[in-house]
C-alpha cells in the first residue's frame, strides 16, 4: 500500500488527515496533562506544551483555547 493510499483510507475512516488526528490527540494530552498537574510543583503551560511536541506556545495556546473554551493557563491555575 502507498502512503497516499493509506493517508487516503485513514481519511475516510476518521473524517480527518494523519496530522490532524495526531494534532489532536497531542492537544488532548497536554489538556488532561493541565488538568491532572499539581501547581505546586512548579509546572508550566510552556513545559507541558513542550512535552506534547507544540514548539510554538502561542500556537498551542490558542488551539488549545479554541478546542476547550479557555487558555490552557486558566485550565492549569483553576483546576
Amino acid at each position: 500500500m502507498s502512503a497516499h493510499a493509506l493517508q487516503y483510507a485513514f481519511a475516510r475512516h476518521h473524517q480527518m488527515s494523519p496530522m490532524q488526528y495526531l494534532r489532536r490527540v497531542r492537544l488532548a494530552r497536554a489538556h488532561q496533562d493541565l488538568l491532572d498537574v499539581d501547581p505546586t510543583t512548579g509546572a508550566t503551560v510552556t513545559a507541558i506544551a513542550a512535552r506534547w511536541g507544540f514548539a510554538n506556545h502561542s500556537r498551542f495556546t490558542a488551539s488549545h483555547h479554541a478546542t476547550c473554551g479557555e487558555p490552557p493557563s486558566t485550565t492549569l491555575r483553576d483546576r
